[in-house]
């Protein structure tokens, strides 16, 4: 029997949007550095990532409770992801910048390898939070690195076809991460049960399932795997808003919504009488002759 578990009352939505936003701008550079290789990319790409992370890093600013001491976070590289995901913000934004300005495919490409480090940091902060059966579960490590993939990747996607530049591959790889999520998702969920996390964690991912599954996965890989072989443009279009959305939906429902603690366990009862054991008797014992 568990009881005490109740909803984390520290993280909102703010904190939510840092996974949301960072998270799609961060795989966004990095899927950009390998799109536009061995060229450099247009500096609205470079723009468009870095606002997403920005964006992203604004929010949980807004989020601590002091706002103008936010230069503490930077103090505990060795102990804290958070410092070491504000660290490699730093180090993105700077790489980012001077790749677009110089037009520099190296640096880009540098800048790509951040944004996955950045998105693995995302994915350890989550983890390293032992409180939270949701966060600390192992199996959340998958499903952060392959939604912020496909959310990078749907991005990408929606920006290139504005400009009508779209790769034939871009869809392909939009399919490729939305099946690694699928299948990430379906591994969490089931780590989650045989963990017994707490009954509100499952509740709402069980509300979330069948969206999630449906119409952020599987019909976005039908839309791209039709567009590879010859589909309409809408098709990508609708495939990439709606992995989009199904992956800024199931992170906020993840840090905001089915936060659980850990809450109190009771092992199993039992009826009848305890088993008397005889006493322990040790040398040196006053009542021993």
């Amino acid at each position: 029997m568990k009881f005490g578990s109740y909803l984390q009352p520290n993280w909102d939505w703010r904190a939510a949007g840092n996974f949301m936003f960072g998270g799609t701008g961060s795989a966004m550079m990095l899927m950009t550095a390998l799109t536009t290789w061995p060229d450099a990319p247009p500096l609205p790409l470079g723009l468009a990532a870095l606002g997403f992370v920005g964006l992203g890093l604004f929010l949980v600013w807004l989020e601590i409770g002091r706002p103008w001491r936010f230069l503490n976070v930077f103090f505990h590289p060795q102990a804290s992801w958070m410092t070491r995901e504000a660290s490699i913000a730093v180090l993105l934004f700077g790489a980012a910048l001077a790749g677009v300005a110089l037009q520099s495919a190296v640096i880009i490409a540098c800048a790509g390898v951040l944004g996955l480090v950045f998105l693995y940091c995302q994915g350890r902060i989550l983890k390293g939070s032992k409180g939270i059966p949701a966060w600390r579960e192992p199996a959340v490590m998958p499903l952060i690195l392959s939604t912020g993939l496909t959310e990078g990747t749907s991005m990408l996607v929606l920006v290139l076809i504005l400009f009508d530049s779209l790769p034939a591959g871009l869809a392909f790889t939009l399919l490729v991460f939305a099946v690694l999520r699928t299948w990430a998702w379906f591994h969490y969920r089931e780590a989650l049960q045989r963990a017994q996390a707490p009954a509100g964690t499952q509740q709402q991912f069980k509300n979330l399932h069948g969206w999630f599954v449906a119409g952020g996965n599987v019909i976005p890989i039908v839309l791209a795997a039709t567009f590879a072989f010859g589909g309409h443009d809408w098709m990508i279009l609708l495939a990439a808003l709606l992995a989009l959305f199904a992956g800024w939906h199931m992170k906020f429902v993840l840090v905001a919504k089915a936060a659980f603690v850990q809450g109190y366990g009771i092992g199993t009862m039992h009826r009848g009488r305890p088993t008397p054991r005889k006493p322990v008797r040790r040398q040196g014992d006053p009542w021993q002759t």
